[in-house]
């Protein structure tokens, strides 16, 4: 059976708050009946609440966060479109990937990882892109991209933002920084399981839907008619899943509850703790000074140190998951999440305490 006992503070899934565990085990309703629709509705104004958006398209797509990602290309982008992509780690290369796969031609804008993409560079890399695509918490890094610097000179270009760690946990304007498509996941700083990934349109972008997208499961003409506000009478179009749905609304009712800007604060203090902690410890940190995201922290594994040791160690004596580095870092970087209900001050002290015992029996 699965243990109840673990701090999830990995990069992944994080713990969900206590009202969206209540909320997986609320009876069964069916996808159509009205109880549910009208559930659905107000789980959308939540999160345009959350987003900061007023766009009527604004709904979770039935799918992780890289279900978001596709719907949000495949809507947009034709076989031809310039796409301009940021690049600093595995998400904005997944982005590339997902461009390329629509027929888009890729212009790549790169930054080494650990350190952000500048807004400048994106917005020289092409002369008329149809998209310019950037990930605004990198979760393979810990480096925090700005996104506000590139509503004034992106021009006709749709701006298509990754916020798959940065929703709920540290600021997200869609409107203000004039973002034409967003994409999140339910598992990090909503303090929700895996399962859903809350995405938003805005009108300008509406306007520049394919008429027949590639995925017909992600095809927003389609699921829009049923998921959220829309001309004409709802229209069926797949089964949604139902409990994930409870799970969503409680948690975006959780961090409503608490109030926004009352969520950063706290995610931006135990992200303090947290790398004080290890920078008094004598670790360096992998991101960048200036663009350090307080919910995911990045840290060089001290020389001579078995990551995975340490992190198996921790798993089994005290019940902490963390996460290991990606690609060219793996096996040598740390990564350390603070999201949602996991983004508490006992559980910074309890990870210190037992990283200091484990990091003993190590030597």
């Amino acid at each position: 059976m699965p243990r109840s006992d673990r701090i999830l503070m990995g990069p992944g899934p994080c713990n969900p708050y206590p009202e969206v565990q209540e909320a997986l085990i609320r009876p069964m309703l069916g996808h159509l009946d009205p109880e549910f629709v009208a559930l659905l509705d107000e789980t959308c104004e939540r999160l345009r609440q959350v987003f900061r958006t007023i766009n009527p398209l604004t709904l979770p797509i039935s799918g992780t966060g890289s279900a978001g990602m596709e719907a949000a290309f495949v809507n947009v982008v034709r076989p031809g479109d310039a796409v301009v992509v940021g690049v600093n780690g595995v998400f904005g290369e997944r982005m590339s990937e997902v461009a390329a796969r629509c027929g888009a031609e890729v212009v790549r804008v790169e930054a080494e990882w650990g350190s952000p993409i500048e807004p400048e560079a994106l917005l020289a890399a092409h002369p008329s892109p149809a998209v310019i695509a950037v990930v605004h918490a990198e979760t393979s890094t810990g480096v925090r991209n700005d996104i506000e610097p590139l509503a004034a000179g992106k021009r006709d270009a749709l701006l298509l933002v990754d916020c798959v760690t940065s929703l709920g946990g540290i600021p997200v304007e869609i409107d203000a920084w004039g973002v034409d498509l967003a994409y999140s996941g339910t598992q990090k700083c909503l303090g929700v399981p895996p399962g859903l990934s809350p995405l938003t349109v805005s009108e300008r972008a509406r306007e520049r839907i394919v008429e027949r997208p590639s995925s017909w499961y992600l095809d927003l003409n389609l699921i829009g008619r049923y998921t959220g506000p829309a001309s004409g009478p709802r229209v069926y179009h797949h089964t949604a899943p139902i409990t994930m749905v409870y799970a969503l609304h409680a948690g975006l009712g959780a961090v409503l509850e608490e109030g926004l800007e009352d969520s950063f604060h706290r995610h931006a203090e135990c992200g303090r703790l947290l790398q004080e902690g290890l920078q008094h410890r004598g670790m360096r940190l992998f991101a960048a000074e200036g663009h350090r995201l307080p919910e995911l922290t990045t840290v060089w594994v001290p020389d001579g140190v078995d990551e995975a040791k340490v992190r198996r160690l921790l798993l089994e004596r005290h019940g902490i998951e963390i996460g290991g580095g990606l690609g060219a870092y793996a096996g040598k970087v740390w990564r350390i999440g603070l999201m949602g209900h996991t983004a508490r001050p006992r559980n910074v002290a309890l990870f210190l305490a037992a990283l200091d015992e484990t990091l003993e029996l190590d030597d």
